[in-house]
């Protein structure tokens, strides 16, 4: 069953993403790029409203900004913290393996039952990352984590326009069959959505497409929310 994990700035945006229905709560801010992550007293004031009614997680940014050295100081309360690995892309033996178990278990330390999702770039080489294979690849040998599968640019450009349907469901098999958890973004609209419900991710993650004018900074809309959520659980009665 596919559910809709929306992306939020602020507590009053959690509420408005909790009242159409979202599944899990994210916290990040966009204006500080794809795993833009927020200031600290921002993602405790969205644990705070989310009051248990659907797990939360957080952007940490990218690993090589080192993002363990500092952990929110509301980590007890998140289900997942997501990272990402622009810019540790490697010619010979990639050092980005290590450092993310490292940082894995520094938030275990804090939180044991924190889940890390591990972020693929489908657009790659801009970005200056591993290959979203790769990135699978190590993502699948560890059960109990999750993937991430975004565009690093936000620029207009979708999941589609870096990677086929092909290459995506193969990607979500692979997760799946080794109880990986998986979320597909990369500016997301609703036929996007329903073009790559097939490849039967756990969560399809949003927030340009249920914000006012689709735009990605502006305010979680609860009627847009409220749209995906419907549309998705249509969706999976059909499956």
């Amino acid at each position: 069953m596919t559910q809709l994990l929306v992306s939020v700035r602020s507590a009053a945006e959690a509420e408005a993403a909790l009242a159409g229905g979202a599944a899990l709560i994210d916290v990040k801010e966009p204006s500080r790029g794809a795993l833009g992550r927020a200031d600290d007293a921002v993602i405790a004031d969205v644990v705070r409203v989310t009051a248990g009614r659907a797990p939360v997680s957080a952007a940490l940014g990218e690993l090589a900004d080192e993002p363990s050295a500092v952990l929110p100081a509301s980590l007890s309360a998140l289900s997942y913290v997501k990272c990402g690995l622009a810019g540790l892309a490697a010619d010979g033996e990639p050092s980005w393996p290590s450092q993310l178990a490292g940082a894995a278990d520094v938030v275990w330390k804090s939180n044991p039952l924190c889940k890390v999702a591990v972020v693929a770039y489908a657009d790659w080489r801009r970005a200056q990352a591993p290959t979203p294979d790769e990135v699978c690849t190590f993502a699948s040998r560890r059960p109990g984590w999750a993937f991430l599968l975004d565009t690093w640019g936000k620029d207009g450009l979708t999941l589609l326009d870096w990677m086929s349907r092909v290459e995506i469901d193969r990607l979500c098999r692979v997760c799946r069959d080794a109880g990986v958890k998986t979320a597909l973004a990369g500016s997301l609209s609703r036929s996007l959505i329903r073009t790559l419900k097939p490849t039967a991710p756990d969560w399809f993650a949003v927030r340009g497409a249920v914000c006012g004018g689709s735009q990605r900074t502006a305010a979680v809309n609860a009627d847009k929310v409220r749209g995906l959520v419907e549309a998705l659980t249509e969706s999976n009665r059909e499956s």
